[in-house]
């Protein structure tokens, strides 16, 4: 009976032993431990993050990351056209600064990507600049879509230490002109047709459109046989900007045109610099007038008086854009600006958004380097022979007669816009506008080595076979410098065979235009005729 009680009693105790309090001491330890656990927790975890940062980790960077599916890609087809400038593993800035360019979609400068590349973009040009100008010029529209470039090069672009970087370049032609190359565009089709003939026989500036339309010419048969789809015609003081499109690309501005579609125009902006002192003008211009056909005529003509300050025109040059044209049969250059075709009228278009950036006479040495390629007297009557718009022809009797410092005024009253109470004006008003996409780009190049590392590849990758080759064609260009261009020397003898290809060919079209030359924007006295 004890035994029992004692086990009916034992249930009893055990109870009364759990719920009687226990010792404060006991209850301190068991929190200081847990508030201990939860302190060396977080800690443990982020020097274990660091760990892995600092030594890698095999953390998958998906910026660092490149993929052979994905290598087609090209800047820009992302939602910013900053996204893949370029790439620094010790920085995680957009733009990198490592010492070397890490350009995962360039495949370490093979450029092996033409093939993937849908449509593939051609740009020619006729140039005699340096490196310091066609290296952002043409990585810059490499960067929007471009692949291909044919460089038609005299001058300094002609000479070794320029031209062997040039060739060194994927995707990049360099035509010299030599004595054989002049011979050859002397037998040309547009040699010998009507519509180019008003610009032969005059100097300077009609030389050069007549110069640049031969090549063009050229060009169009060397861009049909490398598979190109659409040729453009660009000077190395003039930059595309695909506004517009999904994307900050060429390639997509000209994937989404109608295949119907033969031409495409883009109207241009000119720079407008608000300092005398540019020395890059890509990198330092962020201020552009816009062209007629993207402002509305109310405000185009309300605000002309204000927008010209005097000077001959709305724009300074030319106000007639340039324009793409898809690689097809027939097709002919028809002058600097526009394309055409032999067996039809090219169905055009007129881009609303997107432009030819044209960064003219943004330095203080543009007035004199024209001046110096231009043998004209400082006449009003002479300037007509030699440049076709008004304020080339009032800049070259400056540059020719003025004192350094009569013409840094005059540059500063004509062409910088030193006035910021009528410039937020003309911005609100939208003549003026800001665009930052090139410059920031080209920007980005530069920092990250790009232009740096071709020149110096460019340097060291020429046999010495090439480079004696190179400097023997350099010789043969600056050779035939001195002698006239064909434009002035050869037509009239050729003059009854080229009757007689037209006498053939009038079957296949009765007549052409004549070639679009650089045309000012509208005036006040077009507004009288839009008026009427």
């Amino acid at each position: 009976c004890f035994h029992s009680l004692s086990l009916s009693l034992s249930p009893m105790a055990g109870l009364y032993t759990s719920l009687r309090p226990q010792p404060p001491s006991s209850n301190h330890s068991f929190a200081s431990k847990l508030l201990l656990l939860l302190t060396l927790l977080p800690l443990t975890l982020a020097a274990f993050a660091f760990i892995l940062q600092w030594r890698g980790g095999g953390v998958d960077d998906p910026i660092a990351r490149w993929s052979p599916e994905e290598s087609h890609k090209f800047p820009g087809m992302d939602s910013s056209p900053l996204a893949t400038i370029g790439h620094s593993s010790s920085s995680d800035c957009v733009l990198g600064h490592s010492s070397s360019p890490s350009f995962p979609y360039y495949r370490d400068w093979q450029f092996n990507f033409e093939s993937d590349l849908k449509p593939k973009i051609c740009i020619t040009t006729s140039t005699s600049a340096g490196l310091e100008q066609i290296l952002p010029w043409m990585f810059y529209h490499k960067v929007i879509g471009v692949t291909t470039f044919l460089l038609f090069v005299e001058g300094k672009a002609a000479s070794p230490s320029v031209s062997k970087v040039l060739e060194s370049i994927p995707g990049v032609k360099v035509i010299y002109r030599t004595r054989e190359l002049e011979e050859q565009q002397a037998k040309s089709r547009i040699w010998n047709e009507t519509w180019l003939s008003s610009f032969f026989y005059k100097p300077c500036n009609y030389e050069l459109f007549v110069k640049q339309s031969l090549n063009m010419e050229m060009a169009i048969v060397m861009a049909r046989n490398a598979g190109m789809d659409w040729i453009i015609h660009l000077d190395t003081d003039e930059l595309i900007h695909p506004a517009g499109a999904r994307e900050y690309s060429l390639r997509q501005l000209l994937l989404d045109v109608p295949g119907n579609v033969d031409m495409v125009v883009f109207p241009n902006y000119e720079s407008s610099i608000e300092r005398d002192d540019i020395k890059e003008p890509f990198t330092e211009v962020s201020m552009f007038k816009k062209n007629y056909d993207h402002l509305p005529k109310d405000t185009y003509f309300g605000m002309y008086k204000e927008s010209t300050r005097g000077n001959p025109n709305y724009f300074l040059t030319y106000g007639n854009g340039k324009s793409a044209a898809r690689v097809q049969d027939h097709l002919r250059p028809n002058g600097a600006h526009r394309w055409h075709n032999y067996m039809k009228t090219p169905n055009e278009i007129k881009l609303e958004e997107a432009a030819v950036l044209h960064y003219t006479y943004t330095k203080f040495s543009d007035l004199t380097s024209r001046r110096d390629r231009c043998g004209c007297k400082p006449t009003k009557e002479d300037v007509k022979r030699c440049f076709m718009l008004e304020f080339d022809r009032s800049a070259f009797i400056i540059a020719s007669t003025a004192t350094e410092e009569e013409m840094l005024s005059w540059f500063r009253e004509h062409v910088v816009w030193t006035d910021k109470a009528l410039n937020i004006k003309l911005l609100r008003k939208g003549i003026l506008t800001r665009i930052y996409a090139p410059m920031t780009i080209i920007q980005g190049l530069r920092e990250s080595g790009v232009f740096s590392s071709v020149i110096a590849s460019g340097s060291t990758a020429l046999s010495k076979d090439k480079f004696l080759a190179s400097i023997e064609s350099s010789n043969s260009s600056r050779a035939v410098a001195s002698k006239s261009h064909p434009s002035r020397k050869i037509g009239k003898s050729r003059e009854s065979q080229a009757t007689a290809r037209k006498a053939l060919e009038i079957a296949a079209i009765a007549s052409h235009e004549a070639a679009v030359p650089p045309l000012s924007p509208p005036g006040m006295d077009d507004d009288l005729l839009i008026e009427a």
